[in-house]
């Protein structure tokens, strides 16, 4: 490397990095938009299977990233920063990944509890429900999963600003290691 390149993440961490900002722009709009189709139409059902398989898909990369995390580590920021921005950053990080594990397990057990299928994308083939239908169990989780998906509109609006925020007032290199 020469003397005026800075590190990045590895190029696997970013490919993953965007390609999950991607999905929960898809994921949130599958379910803000559904309200377009009538209740039971093939519209509204293909508005939430697709739903479905964007949460299953940034599960699974979020476990992909958390290995090639661990096997690739992180470039440090330069300049370093304060204890306590170092500390809000791991925090929003640990909450986000946090929230890619956690949401598409809450909302496939809400689809399972409710009696609604997870049908493998262009077949007619449900995965195998591992949870009896609860009608009540559905709601409350359904509830839970509807909460913090509004709660992580903050969130990840935060993780937003805060990379402009490094990038145009603070003048580090956090947002370019994600470049």
């Amino acid at each position: 490397m020469n003397a005026t390149a800075r590190p990045r993440y590895a190029p696997t961490l970013r490919r993953l990095h965007w390609l999950m900002a991607l999905l929960i722009l898809v994921t949130y709009v599958l379910i803000e938009q559904r309200g377009l189709f009538p209740r039971g139409s093939a519209g509204r059902s293909a508005m939430m299977q697709g739903h479905f398989w964007s949460g299953i898909a940034i599960f699974l990369l979020a476990w992909w990233r958390l290995v090639s995390r661990k096997r690739n580590g992180a470039p440090a920021i330069t300049p370093p920063l304060d204890w306590f921005s170092a500390v809000v950053a791991k925090t929003v990080h640990l909450l986000l990944y946090a929230f890619f594990i956690v949401m598409p397990v809450l909302g496939i057990m809400t689809a399972w509890s409710d009696g609604k299928q997870v049908l493998i994308p262009f077949t007619g083939i449900a995965l195998p429900a591992l949870m009896p239908v609860d009608k009540p169990l559905a709601h409350s989780l359904e509830d839970l999963h509807g909460a913090i998906g509004t709660a992580f509109y903050w969130v990840i609006g935060l993780h937003v600003l805060a990379a402009i925020w490094h990038h145009r007032i603070r003048r580090d290199d956090t947002l370019k290691r994600m470049l």
